[in-house]
């Protein structure tokens, strides 16, 4: 596996304790089919960081008690979410309001969490730590703790050549194992490179997930593209898909203060989606099944802020597919499955 051979390269390229450390540049492995991701230029990926990250991702340390990691809330069996549960718990037994998001191909993203209130991967390393309902921790705290462990101050040392560690190099270590999350080995993207082809069913659901909802149209469709294509299955943006006629949670508004924004939510990706249940951001449906069903049934029209591209779906009667017709939708989103996340030893806590 691909862990291994970092190690070897990472051994060999181990400087002397009293010289500035040289760093390996890591490659990161782009699936077929995907663009080169925008990676930050302040933050450049290294062996010696991504393992780090990996590391502190895993590690207890950073909550106030011990007991819990981000690992703890991010499962690499679940696509990184929390293990099936609709609200993670912290180390208080609170619980959150918010269902916990996957991980991978966090590279191409630019604004994180289901309000997008973090617009880097190290900003967000900083939230879970501090809030009291997961790991209710400070971030002085934690710094505390790892300077006084001479294992992460060697680590630290040779990722980014500091003495002590200070937040930053904690937000960046953190953020370079996070960009390393990829998917893109699916049954569809074997389908695409002409590897494994999909059967009658799954194609179509395909059909279907691009086919517009516009009853006039000669072949009914489930609009599923607008809001989830291209190769990463999001847009990437925040919005009201008409879950509630009224506004319990005000997602994207609670950040930017805009009455246009209230009830808006990132469009996740649908990627491993058969993994990462339950679905929405308050988790609320147990079943992708169910997910199909209520945008069959059609959405709340009257929702605030309703997203435009919702219009043919809000009508009378919803989407109008039969039994069938969302059979076949949901083998095709069962064909977005990838394994290799919770195969790649990459990915693994190195603490087992």
């Amino acid at each position: 596996m691909r862990l291994f051979a970092i190690i070897a390269i990472a051994v060999a390229a181990a400087s002397c304790a009293d010289e500035v450390p040289t760093t390996t540049p890591f490659a990161l492995v782009v699936p077929q089919g995907f663009s080169p991701p925008p990676l930050p230029e302040d933050n450049p990926l290294t062996v010696e960081g991504v393992l780090l990250g990996r590391r502190l991702f895993y590690d207890p340390i950073l909550s106030r008690d011990s007991t819990q990691s981000c690992g703890s809330c991010h499962n690499t069996g679940f696509s990184m979410t929390d293990n099936g549960q609709r609200f993670s718990v912290g180390i208080t037994n609170a619980v959150g309001d918010r269902n916990s998001m996957p991980l991978h191909n966090l590279a191409y993203h630019s604004a994180f969490f289901w309000d997008g209130r973090s617009p880097t991967l190290r900003e967000l390393t900083m939230v879970p730590i501090q809030d009291p309902r997961e790991m209710d921790n400070t971030i002085q705290a934690v710094l505390t703790s790892l300077n006084a462990s001479p294992t992460y101050r060697d680590l630290f040392w040779k990722a980014f050549g500091v003495k002590t560690i200070s937040a930053e190099e904690l937000g960046l270590a953190a953020e370079q194992f996070m960009l390393t999350i990829m998917s893109g080995n699916s049954k569809f993207d074997r389908h695409l490179r002409g590897t494994e082809s999909l059967n009658a069913q799954e194609l179509e659901g395909l059909r279907l997930f691009n086919g517009e909802a516009n009853p006039n149209a000669p072949m009914r469709g489930a609009d599923c593209f607008h809001c989830h294509g291209g190769a990463l299955f999001t847009n990437n943006k925040f919005t009201n898909n008409g879950l509630d006629s009224v506004t319990t949670d005000p997602g994207l508004g609670a950040v930017t203060g805009d009455q246009n924004d209230l009830g808006k939510f990132k469009t996740p990706s649908l990627r491993n989606i058969a993994y990462t249940a339950p679905y929405m951001h308050d988790g609320r449906f147990q079943t992708l099944m169910q997910v199909i069903n209520f945008y069959n049934s059609g959405a709340h029209a009257n929702s605030p802020n309703i997203d435009p591209s919702m219009g043919d779906i809000t009508r009378p009667g919803g989407l109008g597919l039969n039994l069938q017709d969302r059979m076949a939708l949901l083998a095709f989103l069962n064909a977005l499955s990838d394994p290799s996340i919770e195969n790649d030893t990459l990915f693994q806590n190195p603490f087992n």
